[in-house]
């Protein structure tokens, strides 16, 4: 699906880094970017890779290639103080819906919604107990990530 779809090798550049401004966004959340986030974000990429349900394995396995690289790139690029790392990691994201508005409502769909679960389980990385109650308010806040349009699946007639 990801190689077919029907954009620029530049947006598809674009969707990858999606990935990494997501971990990045709810990493730095409570001001403070852990390992542990990191690293649960990119075993979160190696396993949509190889099993993913809505059709995506070929867009993670393309994530994952370079996932660390990727972070250590972006997080270089972080402005200092957690305000202005949201605002800057928020903005890069809201050039997404320019992309997803290219695609098919299917297609714009099931990105959409990967996107909000891979930051739900980025969110879900540390704290708690046994992850339970683990995602913190600053996290609950960005996890849908608002500053991407909402994208409903349209049943075909």
């Amino acid at each position: 699906m990801y190689h077919n779809l029907n954009i620029s090798e530049e947006e598809k550049t674009t969707l990858r880094k999606a990935i990494s401004w997501i971990t990045l966004l709810i990493a730095s959340a409570d001001g403070t970017i852990e390992e542990e986030e990191l690293a649960w974000a990119e075993k979160i990429t190696k396993i949509r890779g190889y099993n993913n349900p809505e059709k995506l394995s070929d867009f993670y396995d393309a994530v994952g290639k370079d996932f660390a690289a990727t972070i250590d790139a972006e997080t270089k690029a972080l402005p200092e103080g957690k305000e202005a790392m949201k605002t800057h990691l928020s903005t890069k994201l809201e050039g997404i819906n320019q992309i997803l508005a290219k695609l098919e409502n299917r297609e714009a769909y099931i990105y959409y919604k990967s996107f909000v679960t891979f930051a739900e389980h980025v969110a879900k990385s540390t704290g708690g107990f046994l992850r339970f109650f683990s995602i913190g308010p600053e996290e609950k806040k960005l996890m849908e990530l608002p500053m991407l349009t909402k994208i409903e699946y349209i049943e075909e007639a």
